[in-house]
């Protein structure tokens, strides 16, 4: 692994954290636009990404980005970066502590680096492939529970595809009669960061985009966990379903979730 790779990821990932850290509860609401239903924006998204971005362009001109407010950068490279530059919009327009950046790194369709940063507490999730995960300069792994019933699950709302809100509280039911309890965080990547460093057990999440998990997918399984969609295939980067844990409780909660989803079904509609 080109350790420049990294050490790049690192440095975008801190510009982007001093951009958050300085207006964290400073956004006033005129700013605040709204991107879809539920799905908000700001300039601190626009500028925390714009610093993320110069600094891989600046190392790694030819590189192509996919990047959540940008798109897709016209440019045709072995090399694909997809960011998130602010996971968890909602928590931190609120002032509830609870957001990241998410930066990854894709050579030839495999995802090859992962990074997740918290600002607020310093906490740098890395990953390459091969080589381990680590918050900050700790080894990290999977917890080692292989029951449901002893398991902290983390989930999402479907807040982007509320078509599935019935089969997901269904679901939703199901997993929380089965385990210790469930955990709602409101930013993907904090899950798959917390999975990877055993804080929780298991995540499941509908409607996800590449950028909420593609960093998350690295580090969980470099932490020696499992990532799949509902129907132990990997329709999760694209296809919307993500299913992840430390992989000993992996086909127990997928037998649970395809009770609700039997088959797989488009997310979003062409």
């Amino acid at each position: 692994m080109n350790n420049s790779l990294m050490d790049t990821a690192r440095k975008a990932a801190r510009a982007g954290g001093q951009i958050l850290t300085k207006h964290f509860g400073k956004v006033p609401s005129a700013a605040i636009r709204r991107k879809t239903k539920n799905d908000f924006l700001s300039f601190v998204d626009e500028q925390s990404e714009a610093a993320i971005i110069s600094v891989i362009k600046r190392n790694f001109p030819d590189h192509a980005i996919l990047a959540e407010e940008s798109g897709a950068r016209a440019e045709s490279s072995t090399n694909l970066w997809i960011i998130d530059p602010l996971d968890g919009t909602k928590n931190y327009l609120s002032g509830i502590p609870v957001f990241a950046i998410s930066i990854a790194l894709m050579q030839k369709d495999e995802l090859i680096l992962g990074i997740i940063y918290d600002p607020l507490r310093d906490e740098m999730f890395t990953a390459q492939k091969g080589l381990g995960a680590y918050l900050n300069d700790r080894r990290i792994r999977v917890s080692q529970k292989s029951s449901l019933g002893d398991c902290l699950v983390a989930t999402g709302f479907p807040f982007k595809a509320k078509q599935f809100l019935p089969p997901y509280l269904r679901t939703f039911e199901d997993i929380f009669n089965h385990s210790v309890g469930m955990r709602r965080m409101g930013a993907a990547a904090i899950d798959l960061a917390y999975l990877s460093c055993a804080r929780f057990d298991a995540f499941w999440e509908i409607g996800l985009s590449p950028w909420d998990v593609a960093a998350g997918t690295v580090l969980v399984r470099e932490a020696g966990g499992r990532v799949s969609d509902f129907w132990l295939g990997d329709r999760f980067l694209y296809g919307n379903y993500m299913l992840a844990s430390n992989g000993l409780v992996h086909d127990e909660i997928a037998t649970l979730i395809r009770r609700y989803f039997p088959k797989y079904r488009k997310v979003y509609q062409d």
